[in-house]
């Protein structure tokens, strides 16, 4: 499949039903949705159902979560990138949010801040926004150094469906000095 970015280590291309397993893998495992609704998925058609929502994102917004991929193993290591938010979240709508999510064995590696350095600079040169933000859980305290070593500023606590989440925002005028 053809990359869309490259890093040093990783590919980061579309998600393709061929990365369902190692999709699985990483969503059944109960550590990594710990802070995500910690609601492990239970089935491979789950994770078929994302793949079609993902790809019904690319088709709609020409962006989604892309597969990140290492170079040397081919092995999909989890998933990081973009998604616009047409509907409104936090009293926002209409923007780009930075999401990872790997595999437990891939914790640690430094896979999300390489990965998201180059997204980022997709989302400001490539898709010329002006601001990019992220949210995570409170308790996430890894997710959290990753954002503040790639200079998000956290904004606020919110309410998101019931659950206390961080919302972290990135201007592009801040990136353009930490890059």
């Amino acid at each position: 499949m053809k990359p869309i970015l490259e890093t040093n280590r990783l590919i980061l291309r579309e998600i393709d039903f061929i990365d369902e397993q190692d999709l699985f893998e990483m969503d059944s495992d109960p550590d990594v949705h710990l802070y995500i609704e910690n609601n492990p998925v239970k089935s491979i058609e789950e994770i078929r159902k994302v793949i079609e929502l993902l790809k019904l994102q690319y088709q709609e917004n020409g962006i989604a979560r892309w597969a990140v991929v290492d170079k040397i193993t081919n092995e999909c290591l989890g998933w990081a990138g973009l998604k616009y938010f047409k509907q409104a979240l936090n009293n926002h709508s209409n923007f780009y949010e930075l999401g990872y999510r790997f595999k437990k064995k891939h914790w640690g590696k430094g896979y999300a801040t390489e990965s998201s350095i180059a997204i980022l600079d997709y989302g400001f040169n490539t898709l010329n926004t002006d601001t990019i933000y992220a949210i995570t859980d409170p308790r996430n305290a890894n997710s959290i150094k990753v954002l503040t070593k790639l200079g998000f500023n956290f904004i606020e606590t919110f309410d998101y469906d019931g659950d206390n989440t961080n919302w972290f925002e990135l201007n592009k005028s801040n990136w353009k000095n930490n890059s």
